[in-house]
């Protein structure tokens, strides 16, 4: 049982003047008077648990935009249910309104439809329904809360989309849709045409050129050869779901800056011909997307990055290998989401390297933090100078690491989260234009 506002308003009420006679027995009979009409209307209201619940709620939506709930509520019993419901969403599914009046004679239903807006990637859930039943003199309320689990899976926001037109401008230059044509080793004859200035001297195809001036009245011209780059190659994404990939830089986890990284990367390999397969490793292979292709590979990707939340524990580099070669068996381009930061923290990710890149292009994308670079610059007091050093040998422990990666065959691309996934893309597209994949 609960008593309402309209309880305590209503003893308050009777109360004032009697206390003003200094009347103790007719105070005690207004309060006993008050109660037996809040038992009154306790015994006149429905039973809370005489309804039937039902649930209306999309499968998925994407972080950041919003989505229809709807809940049914259907009383079953033989009175008028009046009061109000809450239902249960984690605070992360942003629901909205979290109460609702409700009035639903006996034997009808109502539907109560709200709104969610998440802000956490993920599994977003409800368990309890509490509905308050309030009596027809609104003075007692029944009480009681049910189970009606609900689901929703938060999907990546992908914001990074909205570099994908841009980047895909440039592969059709490079795909030799446009006018620029390309020369680079490993790339496939396209046409030949007249050599213009600035062209590669190494693109002038000789045997075409004497056939052309060989012909009667045919005008000297120098003849090249054009290039496209190759399709179907290989793409492996891995990303990085250790303990690093759970520390939040720019008001975003790292691993969700990998996330953003793999979805451009992923949309714009696709699109050029290639073939991607991804998945997601600390020491154990929490998701996986091979043989894709199409709206079915972003389809899949983000489906399978939704649930994962970073395990706070080391990644075991060693088994990655083995990985890549259990998702490719040629050449490819593997990129390696992981942050690098510090010579030991990196051990066993450079131990590895050369297994890798004996055989594959192999490409570090890592995320950092820009406050690092704006710590670095304050010296205004002793504090701010001490925080400038430890800035200063994280920047050049970043850089050491970087370094080692270069040498050991390995490429990096480092950028601040909303820069990390266009310039994962463009230096897809520079190896692309180069050759090299």
């Amino acid at each position: 049982m609960a008593v309402t506002g309209w309880f305590v308003a209503l003893v308050a009420l009777g109360a004032v003047p009697i206390v003003l006679l200094a009347n103790g027995w007719a105070y005690l009979g207004w309060v006993g008077f008050c109660l037996l009409l809040a038992a009154l209307d306790l015994a006149l209201a429905a039973s809370p648990r005489r309804v039937a619940l039902e649930r209306e709620t999309a499968e998925r939506v994407r972080l950041t935009d919003s989505a229809p709930a709807t809940l049914l509520v259907t009383n079953t019993g033989r009175r008028m249910l009046r009061g109000v419901v809450r239902d249960a969403w984690e605070p992360s599914a942003g629901a909205s309104p979290t109460r609702q009046p409700l009035r639903v004679p006996p034997g009808e239903r109502r539907a109560l439809r709200m709104t969610l807006t998440p802000w956490r990637r993920g599994e977003r859930r409800t368990a309890l329904v509490t509905i308050r039943s309030i009596g027809p003199l609104r003075l007692a309320a029944r009480q009681a809360s049910m189970r009606a689990p609900g689901v929703i899976r938060v999907l990546p926001e992908f914001a990074s989309r909205r570099h994908l037109p841009s980047r895909l401008a440039r592969l059709r230059e490079l795909d030799g849709r446009t006018a620029l044509m390309v020369r680079g080793q490993g790339t496939e004859f396209d046409s030949l045409r007249e050599y213009v200035r600035g062209d590669d001297v190494r693109s002038i195809d000789w045997r075409a050129t004497a056939r052309r001036t060989a012909g009667p009245g045919s005008a000297a011209a120098l003849m090249v050869r054009t290039w496209r780059p190759e399709r179907d190659r290989r793409v492996v994404v891995i990303v990085d779901s250790g303990r690093t990939a759970a520390a939040r830089i720019a008001d975003e986890t790292r691993i969700d800056t990998a996330f953003e990284s793999t979805l451009l990367l992923a949309a714009l390999a696709d699109r050029a011909g290639d073939r991607v397969d991804a998945a997601v490793f600390d020491r154990r292979v929490r998701a996986r997307v091979q043989g894709a292709r199409g709206a079915d590979l972003l389809a899949k990707l983000t489906d399978a990055m939704a649930p994962i939340d970073p395990e706070l524990l080391e990644t075991d580099w060693s088994a990655v290998p083995a990985l890549v070669r259990s998702m490719s068996s040629q050449r490819s381009l593997v990129v390696i989401a992981t942050p690098l930061e510090s010579p030991g923290a990196t051990r066993s990710l450079l131990a590895m390297l050369p297994q890798l890149t004996r055989k594959h292009l192999v490409l570090i994308a890592s995320v950092t933090d820009p406050a690092l670079a704006e710590a670095a610059a304050e010296r205004g007091d002793r504090a701010s100078v001490y925080r400038a050093a430890s800035a200063e040998r994280a920047l050049l422990d970043a850089q050491r690491v970087a370094a080692a990666v270069r040498r050991l065959g390995g490429d990096v691309v480092s950028a601040p989260p909303l820069e990390l996934p266009p310039a994962v893309a463009d230096r897809y597209l520079a190896y692309k234009a180069a050759g090299r994949l």
